[in-house]
């Protein structure tokens, strides 16, 4: 479907054109005209599908540029995410002159309530500090038309759930919600049944959200030996650009200096970095200035970063949803990619757990030879020297010298000593990653009344990122004041004003063809 069969206006079709999009994703095929005609939606996407375009694009055709009332709120999960969705909007809606602000923990609240006074028509932002504008009287949410709760599995795996419903205690009661995640667990039908109206589902077939672009594979090792067994295995394919995820802070730490330590250009992010090191970072990334990002799941949530052609899974996943979102992050846009996760022999039910989630089996992949290791170093050094060829202009500098080399020595000679100090032992620099906490068997992953895995809503506070969880809340909640002042008023409000659930919830599935 072309964007000009939606009816938006012309002002938002010439950015889409700037943009370069020239027909819809079925996203956005199915969610925009259900948009415009005021439904609630749930959509089931994951980034990089073009979710953004889906509910943005809709609420910018709707946005009255004359009132200086907040007309739509979107509330994302992690300050990375409300960044690129205000930054989209932006874009998008920049022909039409459409205000968009953001406002996120671990930045300068004084220069967000100072861009808040301009009156922005759409706010994005972090649910803590969405909050903590509402208590200071500086979000005023009277005249909100629109909410969308963006990445919403993962805001409830991050327990934001409390804060969503209190933002929204602030929202007036006649509002469209638009909801959408990645994943559909039960919770989500939850906050649908208390939020939403007889919402319509728009659900994108399950196998393209199994990645079947992606070559998926397992090595089986053991803790120790991960990190030698990694980097062997860089060599060999040669990853572009690539993504390693760690279970916990300390593990992206270490694994990046161990990185660095071994010559490879990479840096990691997680929740204990400062807001300005953590975009420094990304942007070097999506630029193509680092070759490997080392993140927690938490720091890499909603990222949405194109031409990453490997994911390397240094922890496998607790949580088999969390596979699902990090694999996804490869194989984008019609092209191929390859995950590869490192399993301790403790950990194969969790590998078996993610292949029934995604209905395709991991190949075994068997540790690479030295044979193997050595031809794809060369392959890199060969691809050095064609690249100083094509692109280094000053080499003649060098023409006496190779001059009286060749008189001495033969090339045959020359190339060799080459490859010798271009073509390292990288196991010759040690070094130690300390172990994790084994993930807990899954005969013992069931809570004690007997009733199976634990509330979804909770499992954010266990597990090898509990710490992590936690530390990306409190930065977002920081200097979040007063918000428990007047619980007996603040009750009453949220009774007064909560959207009241339909006695039978009438949802209608549309799926893509």
């Amino acid at each position: 479907m072309k964007f000009s069969e939606l009816n938006l206006d012309s002002k938002l079709l010439s950015a889409v054109d700037e943009a370069g999009f020239e027909e819809t994703t079925p996203i956005q095929a199915q969610t925009i005209p259900l948009v415009m005609t005021g439904d609630d939606v749930i959509g089931q996407a994951q980034t990089g599908t073009g979710k953004t375009a889906a509910f943005g694009l809709p609420i910018l055709n709707a946005v009255d540029t004359s009132s200086s009332d907040i007309q739509a709120l979107i509330i994302s999960p992690t300050r990375e995410l409300a960044i690129q969705t205000q930054e989209e909007l932006f874009k998008l809606g920049r022909n039409k002159k459409v205000r968009v602000q953001s406002v996120y923990g671990g930045s300068d609240i004084r220069r967000q309530i100072h861009s808040l006074k301009n009156h922005p028509s759409i706010v994005v932002g972090t649910p803590g500090r969405i909050l903590d504008h509402i208590n200071r009287h500086t979000l005023k949410l009277h005249n909100v038309k629109t909410v969308v709760l963006d990445e919403a599995d993962e805001m409830l795996d991050m327990g934001f759930v409390e804060d969503i419903e209190s933002i929204l205690t602030n929202v007036p009661h006649d509002h469209q919600t638009l909801l959408f995640s990645a994943t559909m667990p039960k919770p989500i039908t939850k906050i649908a049944d208390k939020f939403m109206t007889d919402p319509e589902i728009v659900k994108i077939k399950s196998k393209e959200l199994t990645a079947d672009k992606i070559d998926q594979y397992f090595v089986k090792a053991r803790d120790y030996e991960k990190f030698d067994l990694m980097t062997r295995i860089f060599d060999v394919q040669g990853p572009e650009l690539a993504l390693i995820f760690g279970r916990t802070k300390r593990r992206v730490d270490e694994l990046t200096r161990g990185l660095q330590a071994r010559g490879y250009n990479a840096e990691g992010i997680h929740g204990d970095l400062s807001q300005d090191k953590r975009t420094s970072v990304l942007r070097k990334f999506k630029a193509g200035k680092l070759d490997f990002l080392v993140a927690t799941d938490v720091a890499a949530r909603g990222l949405d970063i194109s031409g990453v052609s490997h994911v390397y899974n240094y922890d496998i996943p607790q949580d088999p949803d969390s596979y699902v979102h990090r694999i996804g992050r490869t194989g984008r846009a019609g092209k191929s990619g390859i995950s590869v996760t490192f399993v301790t022999p403790n950990e194969m039910s969790y590998l078996r757990t993610i292949e029934n989630l995604t209905k395709k089996r991991m190949k075994p992949l068997a540790p690479p030879t030295d044979k193997e290791v050595l031809k794809g170093q060369m392959e890199s050094v060969k691809d050095d020297i064609k690249n100083t060829l094509a692109h280094d202009t000053n080499l003649a500098r060098f023409q006496d010298a190779a001059d009286e080399l060749l008189n001495e020595y033969t090339p045959e000679q020359l190339v060799m000593v080459y490859l010798s100090t271009a073509i390292k032992d990288a196991e010759s620099v040690p070094v130690k990653i300390a172990p994790e906490r084994p993930l807990p068997s899954r005969k013992q992953s069931h809570n004690r009344s007997g009733h199976g895995r634990r509330h979804r809503f909770n499992r954010g506070r266990r597990g090898g990122e509990r710490n992590e969880h936690r530390g990306g809340r409190r930065d977002d909640r920081r200097n979040n004041h007063g918000r428990n002042g007047g619980n007996s008023n603040n009750s009453h409000r949220r009774n007064e004003n909560k959207k009241p659930a339909a006695s039978k919830k009438s949802f209608k599935i549309r799926t893509n063809i």
